[in-house]
């Protein structure tokens, strides 16, 4: 069980609205920064600073691909970001808009 300091760490990662939204993208599959960058019209380094946040608190994982990498949720030891998780919108119909060349 998480301690109140835990949690009150991980509800300040997810009080952020870029942060809440890259983990509802992330809730629909995993992404690269190219990806998440052209959804939510910013920069990358942006998108790679809420990534390395979200990162160092434990609530995504990073995979490389040869040049890219790619993240996805870690939240399965966290129920209570999984539950909160499971009431935002569904961001599919933004990832099915992603241009198949956005990484390349």
């Amino acid at each position: 069980m998480a301690t109140i300091e835990e949690l009150s760490e991980q509800l300040k990662l997810i009080s952020d609205k870029s942060r809440l939204t890259i983990l509802a993208l992330l809730k629909e599959r995993e992404m690269c920064v190219c990806d998440i960058v052209e959804i939510l019209e910013t920069t990358q380094p942006n998108v790679s600073q809420h990534l390395k946040k979200l990162k160092n608190g434990g609530m995504v994982h990073e995979t490389r691909r040869g040049h890219w990498i790619y993240y996805s949720l870690n939240v399965e030891d966290k129920p209570h970001v999984k539950k909160i998780l499971d009431d935002l919108p569904s961001m599919r119909d933004r990832v099915a808009l992603l241009r198949k060349e956005s990484c390349d």
